[in-house]
């Protein structure tokens, strides 16, 4: 019975610790933006290697082929 006299308020002050720390990351803005990131990768900013008219010769250059294609 005497490890209760411990444990509880340990127990009490580390919840009060995890409390601060939440009410802290609310204050500095951590869960302003849920949704960015989520949305950031879906996103594409790289620019095409090729350009459409250099795409649309390689697309007929493969099509005039014999059907044959070596991998």
């Amino acid at each position: 019975m005497s490890v209760l006299i411990w444990l509880i308020p340990v127990a009490i002050a580390m919840g009060g610790l995890g409390l601060l720390a939440f009410m802290w990351s609310l204050k500095s803005g951590q869960f302003d933006d849920l949704d960015g990131a989520a949305h950031r990768i879906l996103i594409d900013d790289d620019k095409p290697l090729l350009s459409k008219e250099e795409r649309d010769q390689a697309e007929t250059a493969e099509g005039s082929g014999d059907g044959a294609k070596s991998r």
